[in-house]
């Protein structure tokens, strides 16, 4: 399910000051999610719709101190709770719509996207702007701690064919983005699809 920015905002915004407090055990899901980029010292990486920024310190031990992390939220409440939880040392927190990216072209070697495509109010389009910003060869990471059947079983609700993280959709999706799926898990403790930036 897209929506649109302004509801975004305030759904994450009413929940950011206890939103690490309901998910204090994902901290090594991220942190192997992140070792699946395979980043190396120096290389350039967002992290897109960061929220608290948990995965901003896995990204930043993996790029050393030489990288560039950035941490891109629209909600302001969620970039303050990544601050007051120190992650603003792991990486730069930028305000920012991922549709609407204040970054060059081509400069980042990869993105990190957790829990991200049921947000994005356009997806081919988001997904455009984050292949735009990435160079040619760079990695996209679109994670969740929890699989597509345990998530929607948190929420009460069944798994529909129309769900975008179903292989089914985000391989075209992702093809029509710019964009080509390389590796795709979806087990009841994590969902992980990685995609290649494909060159112009």
């Amino acid at each position: 399910m897209s929506d649109d920015p302004t509801h975004v905002r305030e759904f994450f915004g009413a929940r950011a000051a206890h939103w690490d407090s309901r998910f204090p055990d994902d901290g090594p899901a991220y942190a192997a999610a992140v070792a699946e980029l395979g980043l190396c010292p120096g290389d350039a990486v967002l992290d897109a719709g960061c929220g608290t920024g948990r995965a901003l310190p896995p990204l930043r031990e993996a790029v050393g101190p030489g990288g560039t992390v950035i941490g891109a939220d629209l909600t302001p409440e969620m970039l303050a709770e990544a601050a007051k939880a120190g992650r603003a040392r792991a990486g730069a927190l930028v305000l920012a719509d991922v549709a609407r990216l204040p970054l060059r072209d081509g400069g980042l070697d990869a993105v990190f996207g957790a829990g991200l495509v049921s947000h994005l109010a356009d997806p081919g389009r988001d997904l455009r702007e984050l292949a735009r910003v990435t160079r040619p060869g760079g990695l996209l990471a679109l994670f969740h701690p929890i699989g597509r059947s345990a998530l929607a079983a948190r929420h009460g609700r069944q798994l529909t064919d129309g769900d975008l993280r179903a292989e089914h959709n985000l391989r075209p999706l992702l093809a029509g983005s710019g964009w080509q799926l390389t590796a795709y898990t979806d087990e009841d403790d994590r969902y992980l699809a990685l995609a290649a930036r494909r060159p112009e």
